[in-house]
């Protein structure tokens, strides 16, 4: 693995199941994660993914990659463009460094409005993965 290196993407329906699990897993209870029509009186045409479960996304992506051994040492990504019920996201990422056992990864996550995340992750790697 070099810099440079591009991860194989990782494409995520986003369905109404999927944003409100994830809501009550991360006990985000607002309300613009569940009930339509509460979206709808704050200006938003439907429910949308929260950041945590965004985050949970992104690690997984990561950790499907580099296998169970490795551990996300330093997450930073925003939000942009909402996930809504419907579209799909799909999740790319690139390798930006890779240094004393751990990789610095660019992560780019893309649905049907534009990026709805982007970011880097610091990965600790696993012995033999370098």
């Amino acid at each position: 693995m070099k810099a440079g290196d591009e991860l194989p993407e990782l494409t995520v329906p986003i369905t109404r199941t999927l944003i409100v699990a994830g809501a009550l897993a991360s006990r985000d209870y607002q309300d613009v994660h569940h009930d339509t029509e509460a979206a709808a009186e704050k200006g938003s045409p439907d429910i949308f993914m929260n950041i945590l479960t965004t985050n949970g996304l992104v690690g997984r992506y990561l950790t499907d990659h580099f296998g169970p051994r490795c551990v996300l040492r330093k997450v930073a990504i925003r939000l942009g463009a909402p996930n809504y019920p419907g579209d799909t996201m799909v999740l790319r990422g690139t390798v930006t460094e890779v240094a004393d056992g751990t990789a610095v990864v660019r992560v780019v996550g893309a649905n049907g409005l534009g990026h709805h995340v982007t970011g880097t992750v610091t990965v600790s790697l696993p012995e033999g993965t370098e």
